[in-house]
């Protein structure tokens, strides 16, 4: 199929898969680990579609080891994972548990064995609940806790492991979380958004100063999500209301670590985040990372909608256009070509990762095999986009496919899967998908 080889993005270009901890670990090991947002959040009625609990997920704290396994199988040389942060804190002591702590040093020994290099994100959505009993990320306390768990991770493993990421797109968890209350803690409204903003950008540049004051060796990034967006019709009022959304969701985050201020003029709804903005703070959010990580997924159009506060923007539905996932996101490859060239276009971007990108489908286990053309299909082109935009702007020096296993799809629950390989859910069992042999096959040209 591909009309280009893994050669042809050069002999130090990473290639990896990833994973989180409240998406597969599960709590079935009962190693002192306490719940996070993710587990207290899923047990409210109503807010998993599917009504499921994440309490086993895919085992992986059980089933780390054979997990691994087919991540060498498969050929990628990188494995990133989140640590869990309540299992490596789990109450408001500053005593780490030890139980937790073995854990991620025997995944990262195993890893390192199979010789493929451990990435690690320190933040992956799953707060402690003892945090978010007082406040969550609206509390300001919470970014000073992060950069002490900051700090102990990079102390553990920092001899170890080479690069770290400091959030998981943290414009989605503070907008899905605090705003608009879909994921957890599932709080609503501009009251607890603009403290959760702030804090978390804190959390962003803290949290990289944090892990360097620990460990000066060590590459520390953040990763960003981008959605690329269009507006509706060439007119005035879709070609502001994709600005704002492009703004507000693409580059709100990227820009603070920059040092650029909140774009209060074109999203004067951002306004009331002055309230939480302490003196010198504006340095505080400035951060130097040795890298930034994009995730990305799908294109969305944008129209103006005068009855959607703050925005005055709304999605058009994709799945009139055809061509749509299992989330119903439309596959749109050169989203990820206009993302790298988006990022590159900033005067301090530094070294690009794709550090996620697939798609979910309704895979089906017939006769032992799951055939998943379309997803084989997905990965192929949106390669080529970025083999084409690393062409123009020699930028981008790994990509992850996410992700390794079918898992824990946050509000979405099992149904959607993205996974490399299918797992049985009932037995927990593994089986390759045709994507996992393709991928394995172009990983060995």
């Amino acid at each position: 199929m591909a009309l280009f080889h893994k050669k042809n993005f050069g002999d130090n270009f990473i290639w990896g898969v990833s994973t989180s901890a409240p998406q597969t670990e599960g709590t079935l090991v009962n190693d002192g680990r306490s719940d996070s947002i993710w587990d207290v959040f899923s047990r409210q009625k109503k807010t998993i579609l599917d009504g499921s609990l994440p309490h086993i997920a895919t085992n992986f704290r059980e089933n780390y080891k054979a997990d691994i396994d087919l991540v060498k199988e498969i050929g990628f040389d990188s494995f990133r994972f989140s640590i869990s942060w309540s299992r490596i804190f789990p109450d408001s002591s500053k005593y780490p548990n030890l139980n937790g702590i073995a854990y991620y040093d025997e995944l990262i020994d195993y890893l390192l064995s199979k010789n493929i290099q451990p990435w690690i994100t320190l933040y992956h959505w799953d707060l402690p609940q003892y945090l978010e009993d007082k406040g969550g990320w609206t509390n300001r306390d919470t970014y000073e806790h992060f950069c002490d768990y900051v700090q102990t991770i990079v102390k553990l493993f920092g001899n170890k492991v080479s690069n770290f990421i400091v959030l998981n797109e943290p414009l989605v968890f503070t907008g899905a979380g605090y705003f608009l209350g879909i994921h957890a803690p599932g709080k609503r409204g501009l009251s607890t958004f603009l403290p959760a903003l702030h804090h978390t950008a804190l959390a962003q540049s803290q949290g990289c100063l944090a892990a360097k004051s620990e460990n000066s060796m060590i590459k520390v990034g953040t990763t960003h999500s981008y959605t690329l967006f269009e507006a509706y019709k060439n007119n005035e009022k879709d070609q502001k209301a994709f600005e704002r959304a492009d703004l507000l969701i693409n580059h709100l985050f990227p820009r603070l670590s920059l040092g650029l201020d909140y774009p209060l003029k074109e999203l004067p709804f951002l306004k009331g985040v002055e309230k939480f903005v302490q003196s010198n703070d504006s340095n505080k959010i400035i951060a130097n990372f040795d890298f930034w990580g994009i995730q990305v997924y799908t294109r969305q159009i944008v129209k103006h909608n005068y009855f959607i506060p703050y925005l005055r923007a709304s999605i058009v539905d994709a799945t009139k256009r055809g061509n749509t996932n299992a989330m119903g996101w439309e596959t749109y490859p050169q989203c990820l070509s206009e993302a790298i060239y988006a990022f590159n276009s900033y005067a301090n971007c530094p070294d690009l990762y794709i550090t996620e990108n697939g798609t979910a489908l309704h895979d089906k286990l017939v006769n032992g095999k799951i055939i998943d053309d379309e997803r084989i299909q997905y990965i192929h082109d949106h390669l080529f986009q970025l083999l084409k935009a690393n062409k123009k702007t020699e930028k981008v020096k790994g990509y992850f496919v996410w992700s390794l296993t079918d898992n824990f799809e946050w509000a979405h629950g099992y149904r959607p899967r993205f996974g490399l390989v299918y797992v049985d859910y009932h037995t927990q069992k593994r089986y390759k998908k045709k994507s996992a042999i393709w991928m394995a096959d172009f990983l060995q040209t």
